[in-house]
């Protein structure tokens, strides 16, 4: 058995709303056996793991697996509940898994709900290990307990510590979307122009200057000074001399830290000899070159944290310390202490475990006693003199019982620093009574302060205090911004375009994602077919963004899944025959399964547009938490009346008028006519594509007369590689489109058909991972819609041999065709040039292109220039029936010359 690849999916996806891992697994000799066919297996198995006798599995409850273990199942799926077993073990919440068939013998993918990719990439490989030695009746206990041991060092080193962890659930809870940025603590909050950026307790609001100061003591204690805030006397000291000389200027006792260090390091207390003091400035030196020198301050060590100026939270800080019982050495001691849960490595837990270390072993010896002493019952052994978390100090929780006086000092303190979140540190000696002159010092302004201690205060009331800086951050609404989510299989960019467009007629600054390009405002950031979650996130990402329009394809939601949690508006524009045979797509039931996760993941308050005239999207609303918005060419589809009559909201076409209805209410939005996308109204596949993007709109509180505006303004140049018209100088038209399947070149053929032509000549391909079948519908569609054929293939194969797709629609137009002039031209460019020489006046050329840019220079190297003109001509000497009349014919020339004149 061999792990192939292992992919993490951090969004919502087509297998459940959560992040997941996905590996790619080939069960090499174990392919097609099953855990009945290897005598004990299951019962060593369970004896390892005992607590996959809990698993539900699909039926439902506890001992399904049990149940499918002896009944016989595949090792994929073994491995897969081994893995989430051991997730548990290691004290993780995951619970889902799925095993599916990868379309090769042996090879699967196993689908594992995700809270620590790095830990749970690791696990799965562990996993197969483990049901490996069960296989062969290895003894795998020795292995299991390695596996635990190494994820447990796999998450202190990249699990999120309990600071940024409470940050993030503190965001959650406000609704806040949270990503993860990085493998350290950098999280996104929000979205698009309410982003903001974390980093543990620093946040995007926290200024460099007032971190350097922060970080320099002693220009701290100057500037706390000259405030008026007292400090300890002292001063900085750059040699082992210097620091003796400013421990006889001060007098005994003193303090010894580094300049620039944090959490405790470096730090002596209570120096009462010129030796000590010698001795402390070289460990002091270790962290900082410059070193301060300062009065010891008796009294007690507070900790007060301050967000955005208000004290949120006080702590009294007690240094690494056990008590002894008479019975265990000083030593025994510190590593019992050590195996309370809640103490971990550094920060990733509660509490940090108390070194035994030269300055654990230094503070000993001042209280006369070795690592191997035993301290006398209830004797309290000091293991530091600082009181930092992070040396193994505890908390207690004193915010109600200090005098409101200090929090007064914290918080200027704070403002004179210019810190947003800081922890500011006093010695007090009495906290419960209020400041007099020499009862309190602020010993430090800590940028970046840890909150383990008001999160999990060995004594006392916890305190949210991550709520309070998340609270900051967003003293109003969640963080979000619009997102419009479009998906479907025919006629998404489009819309995305057009409901782009409309926001940006309103002065909003969209960012977009398309198969053109990522655009924030009027600007392409990346070009390319950008509709994945990663073209996604750059639009969420930017400061600048206030609404985010992303067209969402199947093939980034089944590889990436979706880059947000839910979305205000969905758009499904229709689905069809399309991406058959990718990526596990079967059935059209594959495809809706697929699209339909874009309307799952929108809020219960927003909107999901849906075509009614599309019987595979009708079925889907009933399972759908948002409102909906119907919409239809035909004002008396059913599915229509019935919502409109029980107070629903829909958008169709009558009278050639895009309409608005509720209930009773009737609203004319824009003539067709009016709209040149539609070209004359006659593109029908762009009515259908300007009443999803009304209803869109509409949804997010553009007004009637709002949208009718950016209909009219939307230009067809503006949609561009879709519908591009250009007027040849012989005399033809050439006609450039994305259509690529059965759907697309339909709608477009039923356009082609009754525009006024000599000839018609189709250059025609079909991206080569479709299915045969989608392959053979698309060229049965192709040979009733041209007269010619020139049959070209995509230069990217998709898996296939060269010419064997092109010859498949050969094979099938001719079938269809027998009587239609019909040559094959494998490359693209060629096919193109070809036909746009051979065009004479009257002749209509239409390339479905595989890329834009090529076919658009090709066809202005030919003299080709947009002719938007010719369209409109065409499309007003159009019948009522859609078929133009015989006269409409001869009519063109001469309206084409008197439109250019007018012009």
């Amino acid at each position: 058995m061999k792990i192939l690849s292992v992919r993490h999916i951090e969004g919502p996806n087509v297998y459940i709303y959560k992040p997941i891992l996905v590996a790619r697994v080939d069960l090499e000799d174990l392919t097609e056996r099953e855990s009945c066919d290897i005598p004990g297996f299951s019962d060593r198995l369970l004896q390892l793991l005992p607590g996959l006798r809990e698993h539900h599995c699909a039926k439902g409850a506890p001992g399904g697996f049990v149940d499918r273990l002896y009944g016989g199942t595949y090792f994929g799926h073994i491995v897969e509940h081994t893995a989430i077993e051991l997730a548990c073990l290691a004290g993780l919440s995951v619970h889902y898994g799925k095993t599916v068939y990868a379309g090769q013998t042996g090879l699967y993918d196993i689908i594992i709900e995700c809270e620590e990719f790095a830990a749970q990439r690791y696990l799965l490989q562990a996993a197969a290990d483990l049901v490996t030695a069960v296989i062969h009746a290895r003894d795998a206990s020795a292995l299991l307990d390695a596996a635990l041991r190494k994820v447990t060092d796999i998450l202190a080193e990249t699990a999120l510590g309990p600071s940024t962890r409470a940050i993030m659930e503190a965001a959650r809870r406000r609704d806040i979307p949270v990503r993860r940025l990085n493998d350290g603590s950098l999280l996104q909050l929000g979205y698009g122009i309410h982003r903001r950026l974390v980093e543990a307790t620093l946040t995007d609001a926290t200024s460099a200057v007032s971190v350097d100061i922060a970080c320099d003591k002693a220009l701290t204690k100057d500037l706390l000074a000259d405030a008026g805030i007292p400090t300890p006397e002292g001063g900085v000291a750059r040699s082992a001399d210097d620091a003796v000389a400013w421990f006889h200027r001060l007098g005994a006792p003193v303090v010894v830290k580094p300049l620039g260090g944090n959490q405790g390091r470096g730090v002596s207390l209570r120096l009462t000899t010129p030796e000590a003091v010698t001795e402390a400035f070289r460990r002091a030196q270790a962290i900082s070159d410059a070193v301060i020198v300062e009065r010891h301050i008796e009294g007690r060590n507070l900790r007060v944290l301050v967000v955005q100026g208000r004290a949120v939270a006080v702590s009294e800080r007690v240094p690494a310390h056990v008590v002894g019982d008479g019975l265990h050495t000083v030593r025994e001691l510190v590593e019992q202490a050590n195996q309370d849960p809640r103490r971990g490595v550094d920060h990733e837990k509660p509490l940090t475990r108390i070194p035994l270390d030269e300055v654990a072993e230094q503070t000993l010896r001042g209280q006369g006693l070795r690592w191997d002493d035993v301290p006398a019952a209830g004797q309290v052994v000091w293991l530091r003199d600082s009181a930092n978390l992070s040396t193994g100090g505890e908390a207690l929780d004193v915010t109600e019982d200090v005098d409101p006086s200090y929090r007064r000092m914290a918080e200027r303190a704070a403002r004179c620093v210019g810190l947003d979140v800081c922890g500011v540190d006093l010695v007090v000696v009495r906290p419960e009574r209020a400041y007099e002159p020499g009862s309190a010092y602020v010993i430090e302004v800590n940028a970046c302060p840890g909150i383990r201690m008001h999160l999990h205060p060995s004594q006392g009331m916890p305190r949210d205090v991550a709520d309070a800086i998340v609270e900051s951050l967003f003293p109003w609404g969640n963080g979000r911004i619009p997102i419009v989510a479009i998906t479907g299989t025919n006629g998404k960019t489009t819309t995305t375009r057009l409901i782009g467009h409309a926001l940006s007629s309103i002065g909003k600054r969209v960012g977009m994602t398309t198969t053109g390009g990522v655009y924030i405002g009027d600007e392409l950031v990346l070009s390319g077919d950008t509709t994945g979650p990663a073209s996604a996130r750059i639009v969420l990402s930017d400061p600048t963004v206030e609404v985010a329009v992303l067209e969402t394809a199947r093939g980034g939601i089944v590889r990436g899944g979706l880059a947000y949690d839910k979305a205000q508006v969905a758009v499904l524009t229709n689905i069809s025959l399309d991406h058959i045979g990718q990526d596990g797509v079967e059935t059209i039931e594959d495809i809706v399964h697929i699209k339909s996760l874009v309307a799952e993941c929108v809020s219960e308050h927003g909107t999901v547009v849906l075509n009614a005239d599309d019987p595979h999207l009708v079925p889907l609303a009933p399972r759908l938490r948002a409102k909906i918005s119907w919409f239809s060419m035909r004002s008396d589809n059913p599915v229509i009346c019935r919502h409109v009559a029980t107070g629903g909201w829909a958008y169709y076409l009558a009278d050639g008028r895009i309409t608005e209805a509720r209930g009773d209410h009737v609203w004319s939005i824009a003539h067709v006519h009016d709209i040149p996308l539609t070209l004359g109204g006659f593109a029908t596949f762009h009515v259908e594509n300007c009443l999803a993007a009304t209803a869109a709109l509409r949804a997010l509180g553009l007004t009637r007369q709002q949208v009718a505006a950016a209909l009219r303004s939307f230009r067809p140049d503006q949609n561009t590689g879709r519908l591009a018209i250009y007027r040849l100088p012989s005399g033809a038209r050439c006609v450039l489109d994305y259509g690529h399947n059965p759907d697309g070149f339909a709608k477009v053929g039923q356009w082609l058909r009754a525009l006024p032509h000599r000839r018609m000549v189709g250059v025609v391909g079909v991206p080569g991972d479709r299915a045969d079948t989608v392959i053979r519908r698309s060229a049965e569609v192709l040979a009733g819609i041209f007269e010619e054929f020139i049959v070209k293939e995509d230069r990217d194969l998709r898996g296939r041999r060269p010419g064997e797709v092109a010859r498949m629609m050969a094979d099938v137009i001719q079938q269809n065709a027998p009587d239609k002039p019909l040559e094959v031209r494998i490359d693209e460019e060629e096919a193109l040039r070809v036909a746009l020489q051979r065009a004479a006046a009257g002749d209509v050329i239409v390339m479905f292109y595989e890329k834009w840019a090529p076919a658009q220079r090709i066809v202005e190297q030919a003299g080709g220039r947009p002719d938007d003109l010719w369209v409109s001509a065409a499309s007003a000497g159009l019948g009522a029936n859609g078929a133009p009349p015989v006269a409409a014919a001869g009519m063109l020339s001469g309206m084409w010359d008197a439109m250019r004149r007018a012009h």
